[in-house]
């Protein structure tokens, strides 16, 4: 099983790599007000280190939330911020290997379940009742998305999450 965590952190980071055009390395414009955008771009520039170490984090974090939710492996009701913050990552990588059983990281049925748990952790500041309506939008929203849509908007999803994690 520590191998097989190996090797599911191994691919994360690998996703990492795919993620890295993401990054610029922009630096922040000199004026005192920044648009979000330069914002974000100024936190990828300062933590560029700590965000590509982070965002394979997140990503098996959003994956093992989202496939735990669905197939209660688990009775514990973790939290996203939990997972990412608390949880040792090869405890957690090994847990996310359980819960996908035969389908590997890089699998349909784990981009889902990544993009889901990314979108969950987004809306959780909401009502449970508005949280759950948005969360069917966002499931039909996946199912109609190609693969490599899908691809890019967990990556999309991810690369934010993590900034948001380094504020």
């Amino acid at each position: 099983m520590k191998r097989n965590a190996l090797i599911c952190l191994t691919v994360i980071v690998g996703l990492s790599f795919a993620i890295k055009p993401a990054l610029s390395q922009q630096t922040a414009p000199e004026s005192k007000t920044l648009t979000e955008q330069e914002y974000q771009d100024w936190l990828r520039d300062k933590f560029a280190n700590q965000h590509e170490q982070l965002i394979p984090v997140v990503a098996v974090a959003d994956m093992f939330f989202a496939c735990n939710k669905a197939k209660k492996m688990e009775p514990v009701p973790y939290r996203v911020k939990d997972l990412i913050t608390v949880m040792d990552r090869d405890q957690l990588a090994e847990k996310l290997i359980e819960c996908l059983g035969d389908n590997d990281i890089q699998s349909d049925t784990a981009i889902n379940f990544g993009l889901e748990g990314c979108f969950y952790e987004q809306l959780a500041d909401k009502p449970q009742d508005e949280r759950d309506e948005k969360m069917k939008l966002v499931k039909r929203a996946i199912a109609s998305l190609s693969r490599e849509e899908r691809q890019k908007s967990l990556t999309q999803c991810v690369t934010d999450q993590a900034i948001d994690y380094l504020k």
